[in-house]
């Protein structure tokens, strides 16, 4: 890398992913806050379809527009060209065909993946970038699928003795029993009613709460695994907790040292939500987050040390953010932890760091200095 440029960033977003028009968001705050005088900045956008494009560099247009959620469309020129492997043309859009490792990674110092759920945060594309040879910013392969895959991050939180609450894994042969169930069918059944009414049900591979729904008897769950199934053919159900929902930002320590943490920060419900669904965090303007969250000082300082602990659990690296249930009596509950949070303006990542007196824009440096620390070797 030579010292007297610039360093070359590709901010990637998008994706096949459901939470596409999310990743467009927060790519849109993140090109909009990156140091400019530091960075130079390679905006790229994969397409629903999954081709690479390399987009306008107009963060204004992704954004909510009309209650219009943004997709990478919104910053594509119709002259893109489409090819495998080089630059054809004289159009400033480039793009590669689906399956084929991106010409333009090699021009760059760094990836920044802004970039949710499957085919994003799930290692796919951390895989594609150490296969290039390119530095990225956030958890490596192995963290984020682990991470991702709620079955088996619950399993290492509780394998590290961290606490979470009961949950089933529901896979397609075990659901619906039918009029003869299957032993495995049986089992499954029963285990589900171990948990009592009601029940949360969601894609064991996702976020944004897309396909989650709550469940209070055998038809709503029937329906809720529907729904959750329409993302992932693997579902978890898991017991409802009368609990408040706080979240903590975290980020790798520097220069070896454990993990820093944010304040926690409470969310709040006041659209008429029964849970923090999909609409509460990106389109209800009613909900919020108050930060810090008004817990005991002891509480708030558990709940970080557990918050550094699930981070040091899946061996994530950059940043993330773990989700907590804080129950009326005081007891603390590890819900998940996200490998990349959302960075919208209005996401709670951003906020809880700022209210712990990081701006956003240090935060983004920081994450890229990390990255570039890093390098490309093993994980």
């Amino acid at each position: 890398m030579d010292g007297m440029r610039k360093i070359r960033v590709a901010v990637i977003f998008g994706g096949k992913g459901p939470e596409h028009a999310i990743s467009c968001l927060g790519a849109g705050n993140v090109l909009a806050t990156i140091d400019r005088t530091k960075y130079d900045v390679i905006p790229i956008g994969i397409t629903r379809e999954g081709s690479w494009l390399e987009v306008a560099d107009e963060p204004a247009k992704l954004a909510i527009t009309g209650g219009e959620l943004p997709s990478v469309d919104s910053v594509a020129k119709p002259d893109a060209h489409v090819v495998p492997w080089a630059y054809q043309g004289d159009s400033a859009i480039v793009a590669s065909a689906p399956g084929h490792v991106p010409h333009i990674l090699a021009d760059v110092d760094l990836a920044l993946p802004v970039l949710h759920g499957p085919f994003g945060e799930d290692g796919t594309i951390q895989g594609l970038l150490e296969l290039a040879g390119v530095p990225y910013v956030g958890a490596g392969v192995l963290a984020s699928a682990v991470s991702m895959d709620k079955e088996y991050m619950k399993l290492i939180f509780a394998a590290k003795g961290l606490p979470v609450r009961p949950y089933v894994v529901v896979r397609q042969r075990d659901w619906p029993a039918g009029e003869d169930p299957s032993p495995d069918q049986r089992r499954v059944a029963d285990q589900i009613g171990t948990l009592g009414w009601p029940l949360f049900v969601k894609p064991a591979r996702g976020g944004s709460s897309l396909g989650t729904s709550k469940a209070s008897d055998d038809g709503e769950l029937a329906t809720s695994i529907a729904l959750a199934r329409q993302f992932d053919p693997k579902v978890l159900v898991e017991a409802a907790v009368t609990a408040r929902e706080i979240e903590v930002s975290v980020l790798e320590g520097l220069d070896g040292l454990p993990p820093d943490t944010s304040l926690p920060g409470e969310l709040r419900l006041d659209g008429g939500e029964e849970f923090y669904d999909f609409e509460a965090k990106y389109l209800d303007s009613s909900s919020g987050m108050i930060i810090p969250a008004p817990i005991p000082a002891a509480d708030m300082a558990r709940i970080r040390e557990l918050a550094a602990a699930a981070f040091t659990a899946v061996s994530a690296e950059g940043l993330a953010r773990v989700d907590f249930f804080y129950t009326p009596d005081g007891e603390i509950v590890l819900n998940e932890i996200n490998t990349f949070p959302g960075m919208s303006p209005t996401s709670y990542f951003q906020k809880m760091w700022e209210a712990t007196g990081m701006p956003f824009t240090e935060v983004i440096d920081r994450l890229l200095r990390s990255g570039l620390a890093r390098g490309t070797g093993l994980r």
